[in-house]
């Protein structure tokens, strides 16, 4: 008689899914990250070249363009509603800031040529700005919440720092994407406490924080020997502890520490891979919900658990400049009112 067999049981299904597609009237452009300010159902939306778009999420309309973040090139917003505050981090070096109650936007600072992105640090009331890399790393300049005074710069040799989160204790954890790795940052005195590599994980990308369980969550795209994967990392030592193969091109993790889940929005493959948290080490896999090509930033409603993302209708014209170590077919072209608010529920 043959030795029984022993399943390890499925993660639950939930059934995400598409609930409503709504295009935003305008002439096509890049974009990138996405927030949301629930409290007032305003979804930040950085359009690139349309600029940081406010959209209602109620309503199902654009109902504002902050300030002059079209002409600035808006790459999304980072939202600080202790100080009814918001700034739009642009493309050519400036941040905007504006009131989060009212939409109104100040003049833009300038900080640089280039930047990419701003991360809020609410245990130390501190901004740190992802500048453009230079020749021996980034500098990540430091501001001061709400009066947005520059306090000091961290440099680090990453060329590719992403996305970053707080564990409202002052450590300030960042993926650095070309040197497969997670920083520790201590905002407070502006200094890297430790640098750890992310084996199993190539071109770390996307992070998130279960701050309860210590663990950090990545988003890693993949290299010619590495799938694309979701990983977990032990914030206190750097161990990794999980990997998983998901979809191609990741540029977003969430997670709900009261769903128990981690969301990965991957957008070149087109796929939104949701694992069930078991125990702070321990994951399944639970759905892979098929998206559209361009979804790759979302942001969550923590109340009615909503994902809201963004997408065009895009196409790869070879006459200009391809972005090829993405993918090559990435598009670099977008249509006239073929730009999309996508919500997903289950």
């Amino acid at each position: 008689m043959g030795a029984a067999s022993v399943s390890t049981p499925a993660a639950a299904f939930d059934g995400w899914h598409l609930e409503n597609a709504t295009a935003i009237p305008g002439k096509g452009a890049g974009w990138d990250y996405v927030s949301l300010d629930a409290a007032r159902n305003h979804l930040f939306i950085g359009h690139r070249g349309q600029g940081l778009q406010v959209y209602d999420i109620a309503t199902r309309k654009l109902v504002k363009v902050i300030g002059t973040t079209a002409a600035d090139s808006s790459n999304g917003a980072t939202l600080m509603p202790e100080f009814d505050l918001g700034i739009s981090y642009n493309e050519n070096g400036t941040i905007t800031p504006f009131k989060l109650s009212t939409l109104e936007a100040q003049a833009s600072i300038k900080l640089g040529d280039e930047l990419d992105s701003t991360h809020y640090d609410p245990a130390t009331k501190r901004i740190v700005v992802n500048m453009a890399a230079g020749k021996d790393g980034t500098d990540l300049i430091v501001l001061e919440a709400p009066s947005l005074k520059v306090v000091g710069t961290i440099k680090v040799t990453t060329k590719k720092p992403e996305h970053a989160e707080g564990d409202g204790k002052g450590n300030f954890y960042m993926a650095s994407r070309d040197e497969n790795s997670v920083y520790r940052i201590d905002t407070k005195d502006m200094k890297v406490t430790a640098q750890w590599p992310t084996p199993g994980c190539a071109q770390t990308n996307g992070l998130a924080l279960d701050v309860a369980n210590n663990r950090i969550f990545l988003g890693c795209r993949g290299s010619a020997t590495v799938k694309p994967s979701f990983a977990v990392m032990n914030a206190e030592n750097g161990a990794m502890v999980y990997t998983s193969e998901i979809g191609g091109g990741n540029d977003e993790v969430i997670y709900d520490a009261d769903l128990k889940r981690v969301f990965l929005a991957n957008g070149v493959n087109a796929v939104l891979n949701v694992f069930e948290q078991v125990s702070a080490d321990s994951y399944k896999p639970s759905e892979a919900m098929g998206t559209q090509a361009g979804v790759r930033t979302m942001a969550m409603d923590p109340k009615t658990k909503k994902i809201y993302a963004v997408t065009a209708d895009g196409s790869a014209d070879y006459s200009k400049k391809i972005t090829t170590t993405v993918s090559p077919y990435y598009a670099n072209t977008f249509f006239t009112d073929r730009f999309y608010v996508l919500t997903y529920s289950k």
